[in-house]
């Protein structure tokens, strides 16, 4: 996949940017759709030009509402916690038809499998956006990634896929031949940090315990000899920006993992976020999210693993803009890839 990101601003410094010069549709081939990912951390906007396995973000953005937390907390969303969410949502569908989007999806995942009354929060949802909003299972949040990770293209060789979240974290198993196998763990990168880090930065023995819950978690994740480990999602993600900024590459060794993770614990989350660019409440969450990669890596005996920022948006425009408004019912076919 060839990608241009178009990077907004963060939550609470103007809303839904207008989208980068050099940008424009006309500048863009395929079909345009969008993507919009409604997390335990966060809720995401892909606005993207999709041609077979090509995708070229028009605008991809982000707000930090905290929805998993609130539901730790309530079992539910209050209602200003419903009205911040449809207020949002309802900003991307804006946007995303103004950038030319035939369709949009609302893809919701852990928070709202877990809340009372999501019903209710999907038919407000639909309302303000005018487009589905699905709640999918885990094994479909999976497939949607592994769809994001590789592109459409068919696998070559057996790897295992991450999505470290901030609630939950989902598995995924595939190869070339055999079903795709997803197997939902309820660890994430936030709700770790929350249960078990009151420090700025963690000390050592918070580090300890949470590199600890993440191995008691890991070993109970499916058996497989895969020769890959890639992590994507928030961790994937600023993983990845850590590792540019301070000289590495997409490839990470576990050894190279601990120094930054190391560089990581310099300072309170607020100067770490500055010195790499990314929001101060990753970089709080970060170094569970780091431990948590470290554990894949090391429960499937892998010395590196590849961190990267495509996953369940880019897979579902890919299948949006493959099959249509009926992407959900082909989704298992379309995880295993098609040809060029």
């Amino acid at each position: 996949m060839e990608h241009v990101r178009v990077v907004g601003h963060p939550a609470g410094e103007g809303g839904v940017p207008a989208p980068a010069p050099g940008s424009s549709l006309a500048a863009a081939t395929g079909v345009v759709v969008a993507a919009v990912d409604i997390g335990a951390h966060s809720t995401h906007l892909l606005v993207a030009a999709v041609d077979g396995h090509r995708v070229a973000p028009l605008l991809d953005t982000s707000d930090i509402l905290g929805l998993g937390a609130i539901v730790d907390r309530e079992a539910r969303l209050p209602g200003p916690a419903r009205a911040a969410l449809v207020a949002t949502l309802a900003g991307y569908a804006r946007a995303a038809r103004d950038l030319g989007a035939t369709e949009i999806a609302v893809v919701a995942t852990e928070p709202l499998r877990r809340a009372a009354g999501a019903a209710r929060i999907v038919a407000e949802v639909e309302a303000a956006t005018g487009a589905p909003c699905h709640v999918v299972e885990p094994e479909e949040e999976g497939r949607l990634t592994l769809l994001g990770v590789t592109g459409g293209a068919p696998l070559d060789a057996d790897l295992v896929l991450a999505d470290v979240g901030g609630g939950s974290t989902e598995l995924v198993l595939a190869g070339p031949a055999g079903p795709v196998r997803v197997r939902g763990l309820a660890i994430g990168a936030t709700r770790l940090t929350d249960a078990l880090v009151s420090h700025d930065p963690p000390t050592a023995a918070e580090l300890a315990a949470v590199r600890a819950a993440a191995d008691r978690v890991l070993a109970t994740a499916p058996g497989g000899r895969p020769s890959r480990a890639v992590v994507v999602g928030g961790t994937g993600s600023n993983l990845a920006r850590v590792a540019a900024v301070a000289g590495g590459a997409e490839v990470i060794t576990l050894e190279r993992l601990a120094a930054l993770v190391e560089e990581l614990l310099d300072g309170p989350a607020a100067t770490v976020a500055g010195r790499f660019g990314i929001r101060p409440t990753r970089a709080r969450v970060l170094p569970a999210g780091a431990a948590i990669a470290a554990a894949l890596a090391e429960r499937y005996g892998l010395d590196r693993l590849v961190v990267q920022g495509e996953g369940i948006r880019e897979g579902t425009v890919l299948a949006l803009a493959r099959a249509g408004r009926g992407w959900r019912d082909r989704l298992d076919r379309l995880a295993h890839g098609w040809a060029r």
